[in-house]
């Protein structure tokens, strides 16, 4: 019989696929319902509370679609949880490590707690990248078609790769619509004199990350599953499950681990994406709550004041003179849209308007107690220092010595603390959204993942390699404020070990795979930049 006609007839699904069809117990979609709406509530009555603190009352229609975005914001987390789940159960479920369900409510609670447990820091990477124009006014119309266009273009592109069991990377789709907004900016507003578009430096730097993931997750965990068949020298360790059996005590305690920190590192890393795309939302719908953290305590402030003299005398040491203030505000804007931060003008500009922030900041004491009108005006200010003394710090042609540099680090860190900051609510919504979405729709993927990369059954050796080379990796970019893609470390380290396994790979899968990886970014970039040229062109029309 030949192999076409062979590979034609149909395969007996494996015991893992079979298990897959157990339906889940009635309970836990009650629970589930339950969690959804005590967490939504949680989120409305923080934000209620938070807004009435600085006494300010949100009107009806600012509260509704404050209400539309978040969930919108927070649907783009729970899609990323089933999408993403793969990465973390496939290998368990396919060595017979854990059972099918119990491994997704398992992923689920430690990507809650990887979310709870987050830095932050990665949260605002990805905000970076947006035009500085639509940062300042994202409580505009502009602002808000911003925010829509990227949450719903990235998630039609998970959506969609989702329904055809492809893995593909939510950060990689995130990151495309980012830059399709911004290029969609710069296009429209060509004609007017311009406009920021991308900062191609902070993209480089986000995108080299993604890029690498797949040479990175094939690469190591080749590398590691020899090393394990060499130093373990255990049969067992490189065979496939027989049937139902699950593995030995200390090889699935191994798996076990492996699943967990996989689900904690892409909990930590991917949820705060979606974090940092809330506080957006929050700042351009409640600006005088959001905008700057009102819970540093006044003991800080002296610090503040001090680093920001302390940084605006390294600016004049290099030409800063003073300039009035609303002249510096606008040169500093157009300096950051030009990428020209490193004149005498641009330092001065920052002198400035680091000067009236620090007046401000001390004059009231605390950032509690800056008064709500005040606020958003003084974020803006802090942004503009913000992006504008790490442009010059990274800068070569300015010439700042090591401890020059250091000065504006640690004032940049200053900043950083007053306006990018998340709020307990915040991480809880978007810890619920990720871990309830690994719980939704994740058969599809999960069989890609297990059955369709490589051409033998996954061994023990190879879904543990896979996953200590993802969780690894993921942890690390999550040290360095980086976003990395869980989907493209995991899947190309299944294909690595399979390699080395020495039973190849399925051709068909791996084409798609690449293809998907291809797409994932011109893709994105269209469909936001599309929707963000017609929800901008609607707000204009309605005047808004």
């Amino acid at each position: 019989m030949t192999a076409d006609v062979l590979a034609a007839i149909p395969s007996e699904p494996s015991a893992a696929a079979r298990r897959f069809d157990s339906p889940p117990n009635p309970v836990a979609r009650w629970v589930f319902i339950a969690v959804v709406a005590l967490g939504f509530g949680f989120a409305v009555g923080s934000v209620i509370s938070d807004v009435r603190q600085v006494g300010e009352q949100m009107a009806g229609g600012v509260f509704l679609f404050l209400a539309l975005a978040l969930v919108i914001a927070l649907g783009f987390e729970f899609v990323n949880g089933f999408h993403d789940t793969a990465n973390a159960v496939a290998t368990v479920i396919y060595t017979n490590a854990m059972p099918a369900h119990f491994a997704v409510v398992w992923s689920g609670f430690f990507n809650f707690l990887g979310v709870m447990l987050s830095s932050g820091a990665v949260a605002y990477s990805i905000v970076t990248l947006l035009p500085v124009n639509l940062i300042l006014n994202v409580g505009s119309g502009a602002g808000f078609a911003m925010i829509f266009a990227l949450l719903l273009a990235a998630v039609l592109w998970n959506l969609a790769t989702w329904y055809v069991g492809l893995p593909n990377s939510s950060s990689h789709t995130l990151i495309g619509s980012v830059l399709g907004v911004g290029l969609a900016n710069q296009l429209i507003n060509s004609a007017s004199g311009g406009a920021a578009g991308v900062d191609w430096s902070q993209a480089t730097k986000v995108l080299s990350g993604l890029l690498m993931a797949p040479v990175i997750g094939f690469c190591a965990a080749a590398l590691l599953l020899v090393v394990l068949r060499i130093v373990t020298r255990n049969p067992r360790l490189t065979q496939a499950p027989k049937g139902d059996t699950p593995p030995p005590r200390g090889i699935r305690a191994l798996l076990i681990f492996t699943c967990t920190a996989v689900s904690f590192s892409h909990g930590s890393n991917d949820g705060q994406k979606g974090m940092g795309l809330i506080m957006l939302i929050l700042i351009g719908c409640a600006p005088t709550a959001y905008a700057l953290n009102r819970t540093l305590p006044a003991s800080q402030t002296p610090a503040f004041v001090a680093s920001a003299e302390a940084a605006a005398g390294v600016l004049r040491r290099h030409g800063a003179i003073d300039m009035p203030l609303p002249a510096a505000r606008d040169t500093l804007a157009k300096a950051l849209e030009q990428r020209a931060t490193t004149t005498p003008a641009a330092y001065s500009a920052v002198v400035a308007v680091s000067g009236e922030v620090s007046r401000q900041v001390a004059g009231y004491g605390a950032f509690s107690r800056v008064p709500a009108a005040a606020a958003p005006n003084i974020r803006n200010d802090m942004y503009l220092v913000l992006e504008a003394t790490r442009a010059i710090a990274k800068a070569p042609s300015a010439h700042l010595s090591d401890a020059e540099q250091s000065t504006l680090q640690a004032y940049r860190g200053k900043l950083e603390a007053g306006t990018r900051f998340i709020p307990l609510w915040v991480k809880v919504a978007v810890a619920l959204a990720l871990g309830l979405g690994t719980m939704v729709g994740w058969k599809r993927i999960v069989v890609t993942v297990g059955e369709k990369i490589g051409k033998q059954h996954m061994t023990y050796a190879m879904g543990a390699s896979a996953e200590l080379v993802a969780a690894g990796t993921i942890l690390a970019a999550d040290r360095f404020g980086l976003p990395v893609s869980t989907t493209h470390i995991l899947s190309s380290g299944v294909a690595g070990a399979s390699v080395a396994s020495g039973h190849g790979l399925q051709r068909r899968t791996i084409v798609q795979l690449a293809a998907a990886w291809i797409m994932t970014l011109p893709v994105a970039m269209l469909l936001s930049g599309l929707l963000y040229w017609a929800l901008l062109t609607l707000v204009r029309a309605g005047g808004f």
